[in-house]
């Protein structure tokens, strides 16, 4: 679709949104949100008729693109035939969408329990996981996201928990492995991998193994900084867990639904969890949906006792149908396999190749379609390009990196001093090759300020 330009339009769209939308994660005063006209594919337009190559999938959820037209279709279908109906009924759209997702999930992980998005997967799960064990306690990693309500908050290690951790929520935090900027003085990936699961053991053994019910881990961190485990950290921890009766939470939300060149992350490392959560691309984000798969063991601990739990759009109709349609057109177009195959010849070659000729790089990593580039001031002592959870004038270099990026066509992922490469699964390799571009004339400017 190309593009046509009505500024009017685009200005009230602005003004009604200054008016009346409160932005989440925002000063509400401080920010300029982009009026977006259209999207289509792997782009997206604003009212002036500018194009952008959307490097972000959203927020890392249109793994099929936008407007996809057999999902458009199949939502149109179910509109049509049933918008909604409560979840306690069996409709066919939900219970299709729960065979589905159970085919393709790890080992046994058979049973399905529909939210309305990754944060309340988190909430149920680790709820679940409570209850079944009859244990207070979650161990979650510093370096992670899992969402924006009360609990998913409180496991989340990154700065966005502060202003909401009470202290009070049963949450212990450790440090997960990362060899880039390790907290165990590691030289390779495999001392990485023994010294954070000694330190895990250890953390799991001054707790008290019998007050935890659940460690909860994103099978590969996302927002925090795509940073793959190393080979046997995900099986250590799976080991700890079945030795201390304590309940595998991994968390799916961005990795999974083909996002790493596999269907799930847990795929790439031979690991089943517990419970797994999911969201995002599980249908492209087209109609909020979310849910828990659930092992058979914790599926009995409710046969004949009630979940306390529950929500009013559970398995919501029109989101399922798009479920469906999305595993169907990433099963027929082979979605998942154009992942793993251009992440492997057209994105980590291109983003290596980057590295090697920016010097405000440090870090190229990541698999499939999902990647992180580490920037920096300084590669010898790895100086972040910006300071942890920077705002304002310190954090001018990615702000200059990111304007950068979006004059060059391209709308990038940034968080703290990175730039995440994480584009719609089914993005063609001339338009990585173009986002590869654009990333190149960006990183230019954040060269500008390594010392």
């Amino acid at each position: 679709m190309t593009p046509q330009p009505n500024p009017e339009a685009g200005a009230a769209v602005k003004a009604a949104d200054r008016a009346h939308v409160f932005h989440s994660w925002s000063a509400q005063e401080l920010i300029d949100p982009l009026a977006v006209a259209g999207a289509e594919g792997s782009y997206f337009w604003d009212y002036d008729g500018r194009r952008y190559l959307d490097f972000t999938s959203g927020l890392v959820y249109t793994n099929i693109g936008y407007q996809h037209p057999k999902v458009v279709a199949a939502i149109q279908e179910q509109a049509a035939r049933m918008t909604t109906f409560a979840p306690a009924f069996a409709v066919e759209a939900r219970s299709e969408a729960a065979r589905l997702i159970a085919e393709r999930t790890p080992g046994d992980l058979d049973k399905i329990f529909f939210t309305n998005g990754g944060a309340d997967a988190v909430e149920h799960a680790l709820r679940m996981a409570r209850l079944h064990t009859g244990r207070p306690k979650v161990l979650s990693a510093y370096r992670s996201y899992h969402g924006g309500t009360q609990q998913a908050v409180n496991v989340t290690g990154d700065p966005r928990r502060w202003a909401s951790d009470s202290g009070t929520a049963g949450v212990v935090h450790f440090w997960a492995p990362f060899l880039y900027r390790s907290r165990f003085y590691a030289e390779t990936e495999e001392q990485e991998c023994a010294r954070a699961l000694e330190h895990l053991e250890t953390t799991i053994a001054f707790e008290g193994p019998s007050t935890i019910a659940a460690i909860i881990l994103e099978t590969i961190p996302g927002t925090a900084g795509v940073m793959p485990p190393p080979p046997g950290y995900l099986a250590g921890v799976r080991e700890l867990c079945d030795k201390h009766g304590i309940v595998l939470v991994l968390d799916e939300v961005m990795a999974g639904f083909g996002r790493t060149g596999t269907w799930f992350a847990a795929d790439l490392y031979d690991v089943v969890p517990d419970l797994m959560t999911f969201a995002k691309g599980v249908n492209s984000g087209y109609v909020p949906l979310g849910g828990v798969a659930i092992s058979p063991e914790i599926a009995a601990t409710f046969a004949t006792r009630a979940y306390p739990g529950g929500l009013t759009y559970s398995g919501h109709p029109l989101a399922c149908a798009a479920a469906v349609a999305t595993i169907n057109v990433m099963e027929e177009e082979g979605v998942v396999q154009n992942a793993a195959s251009l992440g492997a010849s057209v994105v980590g070659p291109g983003l290596r190749e980057l590295a090697e000729r920016h010097p405000s790089v440090g870090e190229v990593r990541g698999t499939g379609m999902f990647w992180a580039v580490e920037l920096v001031r300084d590669r010898e002592t790895r100086e972040p390009l910006v300071p942890y959870n920077a705002s304002g004038e310190a954090n001018a270099p990615m702000a200059a990196f990111a304007a950068a990026a979006k004059k060059a066509g391209l709308w990038p992922f940034v968080n703290m001093n990175r730039t995440h490469v994480v584009p719609p699964l089914n993005t063609g390799e001339a338009e990585l090759k173009e986002g590869l571009a654009a990333l190149d004339a960006a990183l230019s400017v954040a060269d500008e300020y390594v010392r």
